[in-house]
C-alpha cells in the first residue's frame, strides 16, 4: 500500500481517530495493530512473518544478553541476535550479489583465458518491505545491550511495535531504541498544534514526491532506460535530474512519515538537513540521510577502530610511516570498510557499492588530502577561505560530485555508468539544451515550466531554512488568514499538479526498495 495512495489516506485516518478514541495507556496497541494491518495490506500476509521473528529474535536476544555475566555468554547471544537478523537480511538481498559476482568474474575469466566455467542461476525471494531499515533499528538495540548502553525491553508487544511501526517501516529513519521508548509508549494527549503541523509536513512532503519528483523521474526514466540513444549534455541533464528526482523523493517521504508520526505526537528521528549546501561530501553525509551515517558510523566505523586488528595496524603503521601519517592512512582503511557497508546496504550490487559508497570514500580522502594544500595556496595569495564566493563553488563542487556518483546509482550497470561519464565528458551537445529538444524527454513544454517553478520554491524555501529557523514556525506567526492561505495554496498547487490518482501509478519511493 503506497503512501501516497488514497487507499493509505484512508488508512491513517482511522488509525488516527482510533488512536486518539482510546484510553492513553492503550495507544500503543492501536500503533501495533495499525502496523501489522498496514503490513499485511502492502502485499503477501505471510511476509510479515519477517520481521515479527526478527523483533522476536532481538527480544530475546537482548533479554539474555542483559542476564548475561560471562563474556563469552554475551558473545554468543550476540552472534545468535545477528545471526538471525543480519544473516536473513543477507540471504534475501546480498546472496544473489555473490551469483551474479561469480557469473561475472567466470564471464571475463572465459573472455581473457577460455576458461569453461558454470554460470549460477540466481535464487528468487519474495523481499518483506522496509527489511534494510528495521534490520538496523533492532540491530542497534541489540548492539546499545551488548556495550551496556541500552535499555532492556520487558514487553514483546512493546518492542514490536519499535520493530515495525508502520511510519518508519518502509524507508526510514533509522530509529534507536533509547530514543524512541519514551515517544512510542508514554500517553499521548490530543493537541490541536500537534496534529495540524503533522499535516502541514505531509503536505510538504506530498508537494516534494508528487509535484517535483515524479515530474523529474520522467526525464530520468527517458535518458536512463534508454542511454544507447543519448550523449553528452542528454546526461548531465538525466544526471541533475536524478539528483533532484532522489532528493525530492527521499525527503518527500521523511517529511510524510515525520509528519504523520506527529499528528500521533511522536516525534521520530531527523534525516535530513538541506544537504546541498554542504561544501563536502563528509558534510553532504552528514546532513542526508542522516540516521544512516550515524548508525554506521556508532556500529561500524568507531568498533572498527577500536578492534585488536585495527590497533595493531595503526601501530604498525605509526611505526613505519610516522604517527600522523600511520594514524590517517588507518583511518582511511576503516573508512573504506565503513563505505563499502554503505554502498552494499543500499543494494546488492557493485553500481551501489560504487556509486553510493566507494566513490564517496574516495572523494573525501581526496578532499582531507588536498584540504592542506589549498589551504596554503590560498594563504599565498591571501584568499580568504570563507568567502562567500569560495564556499559558494565548494557548494557546486560538492554537487557535483554527488551528481557523478548518483549516475552509478541510477544506471542499469557498472558498465552503463562508465558509458555514461564518458559520453558527458566526450561528447559536446550542448545545443540540446536551447533547441526544444528537453521537451522530447517526458515533458513537454507545461509540465517543464511546472516542474522548474515547483523546483524554484523547494529551493526558495531550503534556503530559507539554512539561514536558520522552522519555515512551519514563520508561518505560524503569521496572521490567522495568511496562514490558511499559505497552507491551502499548497495542498491545492499539489492536488492540481502532482501526479497521482486511478489513471496514474505513482511510484514507489526510491528507498523502499532497499
Amino acid at each position: 500500500m503506497n503512501i501516497t495512495s488514497f487507499y493509505f489516506l484512508c488508512f491513517y485516518v482511522a488509525v488516527l481517530v482510533l488512536y486518539y478514541a482510546v484510553p492513553k495507556k492503550r495507544q500503543w496497541l492501536v500503533l501495533l495493530v495499525g502496523s501489522i494491518a498496514f503490513y499485511l495490506l502492502g502485499g503477501n500476509g505471510w511476509l510479515l512473518l519477517y520481521p515479527m521473528t526478527a523483533s522476536a529474535v532481538c527480544f530475546g536476544g537482548g533479554y539474555m544478553l542483559s542476564k548475561a555475566a560471562d563474556g563469552r555468554l554475551k558473545k554468543a547471544w550476540l552472534l545468535f541476535s545477528l545471526a538471525g537478523t543480519l544473516g536473513v537480511l543477507i540471504v534475501l538481498i546480498y546472496f544473489n550479489f555473490g551469483i551474479y559476482t561469480y557469473n561475472g568474474l567466470v564471464s571475463l575469466l572465459g573472455l581473457l583465458f577460455r576458461f569453461q566455467g558454470r554460470p549460477l542461476d540466481a535464487l528468487q525471494f519474495l523481499i518483506p518491505l522496509g527489511v534494510s531499515f528495521y534490520t538496523l533499528s533492532l540491530l542497534g538495540y541489540v548492539l546499545d545491550i551488548y556495550y551496556g548502553i541500552g535499555r532492556v525491553s520487558r514487553n514483546f508487544g512493546k518492542f514490536l511495535l519499535y520493530g515495525m511501526f508502520f511510519p518508519a517501516m518502509v524507508s526510514g529513519p533509522i530509529m534507536r531504541y533509547k530514543e524512541m521508548e519514551e515517544e512510542l509508549y508514554r500517553p499521548h494527549p490530543l493537541s490541536y498544534g500537534q496534529v495540524t503541523k503533522g499535516m502541514q509536513r505531509m503536505v510538504w512532503g506530498f508537494f516534494k514526491k508528487l509535484v517535483i519528483a515524479e515530474r523529474a523521474a520522467l526525464i530520468v526514466n527517458t535518458v536512463y532506460d534508454d542511454y544507447g540513444n543519448y550523449a553528452g549534455a542528454y546526461f548531465w541533464i538525466g544526471a541533475v535530474c536524478f539528483v533532484i528526482q532522489l532528493a525530492a523523493d527521499f525527503s518527500g517521504y521523511m517529511d510524510i512519515v515525520l509528519g504523520l508520526a506527529q499528528t500521533f505526537d511522536i516525534k521520530l528521528p531527523e534525516n535530513f538537513r538541506t544537504p546541498f549546501f554542504s561544501k563536502s561530501i563528509a558534510e553532504y553525509w552528514r546532513r542526508w540521510h542522516m540516521t544512516l551515517g550515524s548508525f554506521m558510523k556508532d556500529y561500524v566505523f568507531y568498533p572498527l577502530l577500536r578492534s585488536g586488528l585495527f590497533v595493531r595496524l595503526g601501530s604498525y603503521l605509526r611505526a613505519k610511516i610516522g604517527k600522523k601519517n600511520g594514524k590517517r592512512l588507518t583511518t582511511f582503511i576503516a573508512m573504506f570498510v565503513l563505505w563499502f557497508t554503505v554502498g552494499i546496504w543500499h543494494g546488492g550490487g557493485w553500481k551501489y557499492i560504487l556509486g553510493a559508497g566507494l566513490f564517496h570514500w574516495g572523494f573525501i580522502v581526496a578532499g582531507e588530502l588536498a584540504e592542506p594544500v589549498f589551504a596554503r595556496w590560498m594563504g599565498k595569495k591571501g584568499w580568504d577561505p570563507r568567502h562567500k564566493v569560495l564556499e559558494g563553488l565548494r557548494i557546486l563542487r560538492t554537487f557535483l560530485l554527488v551528481t557523478l556518483a548518483d549516475v552509478f546509482f541510477r544506471a542499469d550497470s557498472v558498465r552503463a555508468g562508465f558509458y555514461i561519464w564518458k559520453s558527458m565528458f566526450t561528447v559536446w551537445n550542448p545545443a540540446v539544451l536551447f533547441d526544444g529538444s528537453l521537451f522530447g524527454l517526458g515533458l513537454d513544454w507545461i509540465e517543464f515550466t511546472v516542474g522548474a517553478v515547483s523546483l524554484a520554491i523547494l529551493i526558495v524555501v531550503s534556503v530559507l531554512r539554512e539561514k536558520g529557523g522552522s519555515i512551519r514556525d514563520r508561518i505560524a506567526a503569521k496572521p490567522l488568514p495568511v496562514r490558511w492561505l499559505i497552507w491551502y495554496a499548497l495542498l491545492f498547487y499539489t492536488i492540481l499538479l502532482g501526479y497521482y490518482g486511478p489513471d496514474y501509478d505513482a511510484a514507489e519511493f526510491i528507498y523502499q526498495g532497499f
